[in-house]
């Protein structure tokens, strides 16, 4: 790839709110005539990426630029870039053919040059026979080909779209879908589009770009960010996935619910710590003794219009999600086995929490904005250390009389034998937390941790 085949390439972009850092250090390009889709949860940063590029805000550090140009300080009426909102924000009392020319009018385009490309839109966006029609008289399907009509008709060289499709109902969200892959096909320009719906961006896009907590996951194309997950926010948030905790034996062989397993990822080294994904379609059901790899017994089966849900319990004590074209009943006793190339093998994040800490006293020490009792033996008053937590030492409480400190949940991830928990505390730190309670997404809790599950280690100057 060259240079001119880039159309937009930001550099180190960074944003803050209120002293919140919303997006941190982001870097991507973006090739002429693509289809990039940010995708994540709410508050992610996808919208707030798609109006830096619109000039609707400043950036607080780093560079956008659009064919080599720096367009960070250039207004968003001169950027030859259009925006879909998700509210379609169409002029009530004008009638289609004039939503669409409206822009067109304030630039003084010549009027046979304007209808000529109303017109044009307009057939498109499969809206020829309605130019005349009141917008309020309009679906809302048809609202939304207005909208992007009237973005069109600007020519512009980059289509930015912000959830356009959310506002609809699922029959005509799936039908816009096609259309937009169409009218991106037909056009040859530019598309980046913003959603927090999985399917729609595989559906969508050339290339995904996955954000969480304003950082980018990975980029890739949809196969690959299905197949190939770079970690387990990707797994769990594209598609249905069983995550489980995993150990790497040796290259091509790796160990997780409690049985070893032929694979093909190499490179990992010997008895290491890994997460293990594997999709609940590739997990295969037999009759052959011979192939099976580990027996299970169903405990729910649910039609899901083209395959059956089935949750079966391992004979190792895990629980995963299998689907299948056939059902098979609520406590049949089934074998199973997987496929080397179905099971994904990814490199823990973490193992453990780690904070920069410091000793503030004789058995104190202080790290998420808080003061904890420990042992700090070895260690004096004002020493730089990090502080270690084992995942499963982090109580949860749904009180805070007792807590340390406080947080929300805000991510949540199943293992097959417990739940692995992202809670955001009131400073903004993460702690991650193993157990076995179910919490819902959003739920205030209070964070208890013993002393002596604190365990200090010596820090470097500088290493956090």
């Amino acid at each position: 790839m060259t240079k001119k085949d880039v159309i937009i390439d930001i550099r180190h972009l960074s944003k803050s709110f209120d002293g919140v850092k919303v997006l941190n250090d982001i870097n991507l390009y973006v090739r002429k005539g693509e289809f990039v889709t940010f995708l994540g949860p709410s508050g992610c940063g996808k919208t707030t990426m798609l109006r830096l590029i619109a000039g609707f805000l400043a950036p607080d550090e780093g560079t956008i630029e659009l064919e080599g140009k720096d367009i960070s300080g250039i207004p968003p009426y001169k950027r030859p870039l259009n925006t879909v909102f998700q509210r379609y924000a169409l002029f009530p009392h004008l009638d289609v053919y004039d939503n669409i020319a409206f822009g067109l009018n304030l630039q003084k385009v010549p009027q046979d040059e304007i209808e000529k490309r109303v017109k044009k839109v307009l057939k498109l966006v499969s809206m020829s026979d309605y130019e005349d029609r009141d917008v309020e008289s309009l679906s809302g399907g048809q609202q939304q080909r207005v909208a992007i009509a009237r973005a069109l008709v600007n020519q512009p060289r980059v289509l930015l779209l912000d959830e356009p499709l959310a506002a609809l109902d699922l029959k005509m969200r799936k039908d816009m879908q096609i259309e937009l892959k169409e009218m991106h096909r037909k056009l040859g320009i530019t598309f980046i589009y913003v959603t927090h719906d999985q399917e729609e961006a595989l559906t969508l896009s050339d290339t995904i770009v996955v954000m969480n907590e304003g950082k980018i996951q990975q980029i890739g194309t949809p196969i690959d960010i299905y197949n190939e997950p770079v970690n387990a926010f990707v797994a769990d948030f594209i598609g249905e996935s069983n995550i489980l905790k995993g150990r790497m034996m040796r290259d091509r062989r790796v160990a997780f619910i409690k049985h070893e397993f032929d694979c093909v990822d190499e490179g990992f080294g010997e008895d290491v710590p890994v997460d293990v994904v594997v999709r609940p379609e590739d997990i295969y059901f037999t009759t052959d003794p011979a192939k099976c790899q580990f027996k299970a017994t169903v405990n729910s089966c649910t039609f899901k219009g083209v395959h059956y849900e089935m949750w079966v319990d391992t004979d190792t004590g895990y629980e995963l999600m299998i689907q299948d074209y056939d059902p098979y009943p609520v406590g049949s006793e089934v074998m199973l086995y997987i496929d080397p190339d179905d099971i994904q093998v990814m490199k823990k994040e973490r193992t453990a929490n780690n904070y920069a800490a410091k000793v503030t006293g004789e058995g104190k020490v202080e790290f998420l904005d808080t003061e904890f009792a420990c042992d700090t033996t070895g260690f004096e008053t004002g020493d730089e250390v990090t502080a270690t937590i084992r995942f499963e030492k982090v109580d949860l409480l749904d009180h805070e009389e007792d807590a340390d400190l406080t947080g929300n949940v805000v991510v949540i991830l199943y293992m097959g034998d417990h739940y692995h928990l992202t809670v955001k505390t009131e400073a903004g730190e993460n702690i991650w937390v193993d157990t076995n309670d179910i919490w819902d997404k959003g739920d205030f809790v209070g964070i208890k941790i013993l002393p002596e599950d604190i365990k200090l280690s010596k820090r470097a100057a500088g290493n956090e």
